[in-house]
């Protein structure tokens, strides 16, 4: 039976639903909508300013689904939002009027803005979609309709709508939920949001899979602008094309621009023209009628069709933006511009598209504005000073940027472009690194920030090299994944000497598997022209800046880790060149040495003093270098001494592997020597906060000290060290 024809289901309320026409797949009969209240709407509904009572472990679970949060777990603030607490999951938005679904954004932006002032994460892409998420959740079916996102960032609206709004404020912490999609979150996340790019790809599978198996579902995915600057988005839009299934591809366009030269020009105009014409170009006695004029012009032939479709293409190039042709070049039907921020024009095109039967992929051009609603949905001000000592300490911890490793690397190269004027910096990921800022003022015309394009990051860079420039090429660990193919042969096959600066190495916090850096040290150090090395504090870094400067003849990299620096108290010099593959000890003892690579040397220092205290000397070495390693450190480090612990914050089959490998063919292992290495998990590690990551991950100064001591026979207080 078609939905279009389908009998009104009911509410628990008792309020008939109208479903819109979209999947024929089988709903719920009646919608489980209960809350604590029933209508009217107008009935005065508490909810948060959420502020976390304590660091204390989230008290509810991720099954336990209710409209508002729990009442032990924050500080309230009243802030009405009746509309919203009735809201449990999607289903409950289909009987809402469009009247009410423009007071459900206003409560919903309202929900995020408090969300942000109090978790301090950014939350403004969310709060620009919030029109666009509660019209896909009207309009489709999830989660028996798919609907899948690009960019976590956009998204919260979406969890919120989805029964997670008592969870969101532990979002990014230990134990809470993901600040992306996860599908072991939530059967609303069809698929996984990671580093952008990728949702097209999965839907066209997940349409594909769907028409194979005769269903009938719908396939929404959700795009930035941002994120069409990497190519597997134009690759999924061809083989889309080519495959005609049923797709929606909504490019969610805030107007953002890597590009200032570009920001200046015009945008993109929403106006009542261009409303109109969206919602006829979705409409289907249109695309009805042009079906259909296809199919006369094949039948009469002799190039009339080819001829109607170039009029075709004319013609909606006249009445749509800059540069839309593009998609239908590509296979897409083309709707839009739609404002992005207006309930009842994208209600109207979704609905349009949601009913189309056979109607092929379509991309729906959606316009949306970060500071919609922004001044109306700012905080009152708390003028009788009556907040918590607490909070305010916590905000005024925010306030406070402590120094990075990025900072010191800005800085540092800065100084070095001054004096060589073949300096060049290649930016990429889905963010520019706010300390880059400083190298982009001082030389606008050595900086290239080329968005979420790796693969091209990595060529491009690689060009410039072989034109006689010096490119740094910055670029995160986890994004450098995806640019290896480039790594290998565009780069280290040929030995091109461009210097790769891996940031957000290791562990990374909240951000959690999706964007830790658990695997450069591994897919670097196997490449057999790639120097590889890490600083171990900020005063290396400052070296190892010198020293890529200084290698012409093959390409380098190291990396480093978010997060603040050391915090010694040197003043940072000029920095001179390291010799190639030379490590140092840096404190000595017996039995035992700990060799350290990158920041874990500094762990290997706390386990140091922890040892130092039972009256336990270990010597202590800082390797620099996965490759080529210092072999002579590694011989005298295995001749002086009983035990050998590498210790690394990276995957197996890294620096560990590689020591491993050369003290078993040198015959070291044959002797009295015995190693231990010290990885990563073999598992990808949740979000949580640095240092709880660490402990889970068994990297800590004190598990480091416990594995010590555990070899020396001493097992009693190894457990002891373990457990504190």
């Amino acid at each position: 039976m078609d939905m279009a024809t389908a009998p009104a289901t009911h509410c628990s309320f008792g309020i008939p639903i109208h479903s819109h026409a979209a999947s024929s797949s089988s709903f719920p009969n009646r919608l489980d909508c209960s809350s604590s209240s029933r209508f009217p709407l107008h009935l005065e509904l508490s909810t948060i300013s959420i502020f976390p009572r304590s660091s204390s472990p989230l008290k509810g679970s991720m099954d336990r689904v209710c409209a508002r949060p729990d009442i032990d777990d924050f500080y309230w603030e009243k802030i009405s939002t009746p509309i919203l607490d009735t809201i449990e999951n999607p289903i409950c938005l289909k009987n809402l009027s469009l009247k009410e679904l423009k007071q459900l954004a206003g409560e919903l932006r309202l929900e995020l803005s408090s969300i942000m002032s109090s978790t301090q994460i950014p939350l403004s892409a969310s709060i620009a979609a919030v029109e666009l998420t509660i019209a896909m959740h009207h309009v489709f079916h999830a989660p028996v309709d798919k609907i899948l996102w690009d960019v976590g960032e956009q998204t919260y609206a979406h969890k919120i709508l989805t029964g997670r709004r008592s969870l969101m404020y532990t979002m990014r912490q230990k134990n809470g939920i993901s600040g992306f999609t996860s599908r072991f979150e939530s059967e609303y996340d069809a698929f996984g949001a990671g580093h952008g790019c990728n949702s097209i790809s999965a839907g066209l599978g997940m349409a594909v899979a769907r028409d194979m198996k005769g269903r009938r579902e719908r396939i929404v995915t959700v795009i930035s602008n941002l994120t069409t600057m990497a190519g597997q988005v134009y690759e999924a839009m061809s083989n889309a094309g080519y495959l005609d299934s049923n797709l929606v591809v909504v490019l969610n366009d805030s107007r953002h621009s890597l590009l200032p030269k570009v920001d200046e020009g015009p945008k993109t105009s929403i106006n009542a023209l261009s409303s109109t014409l969206s919602k006829l170009q979705s409409s289907k006695s249109f695309r009805r009628f042009r079906e259909a004029a296809k199919g006369v012009t094949k039948r009469i032939g002799r190039g009339m069709h080819e001829w109607a479709a170039k009029v075709d293409e004319y013609a909606r190039g006249l009445i749509g933006p800059l540069g839309s042709t593009l998609f239908d070049e590509l296979g897409l039907y083309y709707i839009g511009p739609v404002d992005g921020n207006n309930i009842e024009d994208l209600v109207c095109v979704l609905q349009e598209v949601a009913s189309l039967d056979s109607m092929g992929p379509v991309l729906v051009h959606v316009i949306t504005d970060d500071n919609q609603g922004v001044e109306n949905n700012k905080r009152s001000d708390i003028t009788d000073g009556q907040e918590d000592d607490s909070i305010k300490s916590n905000f005024l911890h925010y306030d406070v940027r402590q120094r990075t490793y990025g900072d010191c690397f800005v800085e540092t190269l800065v100084s070095e472009a001054e004096k060589d004027k073949d300096i060049v910096v290649v930016n990429t990921g889905t963010m520019m690194e706010p300390s880059l800022e400083l190298f982009r003022e001082k030389f606008p015309d050595r900086f290239f920030d080329v968005g979420m394009a790796e693969q091209h990051a990595v060529t491009f860079a690689s060009g410039l090299s072989c034109g006689g420039l010096k490119p740094f090429c910055v670029i995160p660990s986890s994004f450098l994944q995806r640019a290896y193919d480039q790594v290998v042969h565009d780069v280290d096959q040929q030995k091109i000497p461009v210097r790769f600066v891996i940031t957000s190495a290791g562990l990374v916090g909240s951000d959690g598997p999706l964007q830790c850096g658990a695997f450069d040290i591994t897919f670097m150090s196997c490449l057999p022209n790639m120097i590889v090395m890490a600083p171990s504090d900020e005063i290396e870094l400052v070296h190892m800046v010198a020293t890529a400067i200084h290698v012409n003849d093959r390409p380098i990299c190291f990396r480093y880790p978010r997060g603040a620096l050391v915090g010694r108290d040197q003043t940072i010099c000029d920095g001179v060149p390291i010799e190639i593959g030379e490590g140092r000890v840096l404190l000595e003892g017996k039995d035992v040495a700990l060799l350290g690579y990158g920041s874990m040397v500094q762990n290997c220092l706390k386990a140091h003093t922890l040892l130092a205290k039972l009256g336990i000397e270990v010597t202590v070495a800082d390797a620099r270098f996965c490759k080529p390693l210092d072999i002579k450190l590694l011989r005298q480090l295995c001749k002086h001494h009983s035990f050998l612990i590498t210790v690394e914050e990276g995957s197996i089959g890294g620096f560990g592997s590689h020591v491993a490998q050369f003290i078993a063919l040198d015959g070291l292992l044959d002797g009295s020597i015995k190693w231990r290495p010290i990885v990563l998990p073999d598992s990808y590690i949740e979000h949580a906060s640095p240092n709880e990551q660490l402990q889970q991950a068994g990297l800590t100064g004190h598990h480091i000290a416990a594995t010590t001591l555990s070899l020396l026979g001493r097992t009693r207080e190894a457990l002891q060290f373990m457990c504190s």
